[in-house]
C-alpha cells in the first residue's frame, strides 16, 4: 500500500479539516479521532481497511492536528458533529456513496449526534470505546491528562513520553519517538505542546458545554437509529463499562457489540491486530449485504 494522500475538507465554521485518504478503491469509511488526538492514530488501522478494498479517509477535527483552530472558540460536541456532518456530504458527493463511520470517544459522539441530528449520512457506524453513558471517574482522568501539561508543555520528546507512560502503564513504551513527535508542536521557545487547541477545555463553548443534555439527546434518539451500529469496546476501558454497552445495544435497534481482550479506551493503540479485524469483519459483513 502506497502512502496516503493528503486532503482537505471545509469544516462547518468554514474551517480547514485536514485529511489522508488511503485509497482503495472501495466504500468510503471516514476516521474520526478522540479528543486530543490527530488522524495519525489511525494510521495502521485506515492502511488495513485500504488493503481490504476500501477508501479509508482519516480526518483531524477542529482544533486538533494539522486542522484550523477555530477562533469562535466552538468546541462543543455539537460543533464537532456539524464538521462531521460536512465531511460525509462532500464525501458521499464525491464518492456517490454514504459513507461508513469509525469514531473514537469525541469522534463518535459527534459521529452519533450528526446521524441523529443531521442526517442521515451514513452507511454505517463503528463506536470505539464510547457510549452516550460512560464513567465520570474514567472522563475526568482522561481530560485530567489533557490539562496537566497544556500550559507549560514539555521540555524535551522524552518528558511527554514518561508522561504517557505514566497515563497508559498497561501499553509497552515504543522504541522510538518519532511517532510521538507527530502528535506535539515545538514552539519558539524550544518547548513541545499538544496538538490541539487550549480554547478545546478552556473556552466557555469547549467540548464540556451542556454535557448533560448533550448525552440524554444521544440516548433519548437511539430508538430511532436504524443502520447496523457496532461497538468496539476495550475490556479494561475506563469509560465504558459493560452495563453501558448492553444498554446501548438494547437501545439501538441494530447494534452489537465486541469486547477486545488486554484492551483500555485506547483500543486502536493497544490491541491494533484484533481491533482491525473486529472492524474489517463488520464492514466486510455490511459492504455484501
Amino acid at each position: 500500500m502506497s502512502l496516503p494522500h493528503p486532503l482537505s475538507f471545509s469544516g462547518a465554521e468554514g474551517n480547514r479539516l485536514a485529511a489522508d485518504l488511503w485509497d482503495g478503491n472501495g466504500q468510503p469509511v471516514r476516521f474520526f479521532h478522540g479528543g486530543g488526538q490527530t488522524r495519525r492514530a489511525w494510521d495502521n488501522t485506515a492502511r488495513r481497511v485500504a488493503m481490504a478494498g476500501m477508501r479509508a479517509i482519516t480526518v483531524d477535527q477542529r482544533g486538533h492536528g494539522e486542522s484550523d483552530w477555530v477562533k469562535s472558540g466552538n468546541y462543543t460536541f455539537r460543533d464537532f458533529g456539524e464538521d462531521v456532518a460536512a465531511v460525509a456530504r462532500k464525501v458521499a458527493a464525491d464518492y456517490h456513496a454514504a459513507p461508513a463511520v469509525v469514531g473514537a470517544s469525541m469522534g463518535g459522539l459527534a459521529s452519533l449526534y450528526a446521524q441523529q441530528n443531521i442526517g442521515p449520512l451514513f452507511d454505517s457506524i463503528i463506536l470505539v470505546d464510547v457510549t452516550p453513558r460512560m464513567e465520570q471517574s474514567g472522563i475526568d482522568r482522561i481530560q485530567g491528562f489533557m490539562r496537566a501539561h497544556m500550559k507549560e508543555g514539555f521540555a524535551t520528546l522524552e518528558e511527554a513520553g514518561d508522561a504517557i507512560a505514566q497515563y497508559l502503564p498497561n501499553r509497552k513504551r515504543p522504541s522510538s519517538l518519532d511517532g510521538l513527535r507527530k502528535n506535539l508542536r515545538r514552539r519558539e521557545n524550544g518547548r513541545y505542546y499538544w496538538h490541539w487547541d487550549p480554547k478545546f477545555a478552556t473556552s466557555e463553548r469547549g467540548i464540556n458545554y451542556q454535557i448533560e443534555e448533550f448525552t440524554q439527546s444521544l440516548v433519548d434518539g437511539l430508538p430511532d437509529m436504524h443502520l447496523p451500529v457496532l461497538l468496539v469496546r476495550g475490556m479494561q476501558s475506563e469509560l465504558v463499562g459493560e452495563e453501558h454497552a448492553r444498554e446501548f445495544v438494547d437501545a439501538a435497534p441494530m447494534a452489537d457489540y465486541v469486547d477486545v481482550s488486554g484492551a483500555g479506551h485506547m483500543v486502536a493503540g493497544d490491541k491494533n491486530d484484533i481491533f482491525c479485524n473486529a472492524i474489517l469483519d463488520f464492514l466486510t459483513d455490511e459492504e455484501a449485504a
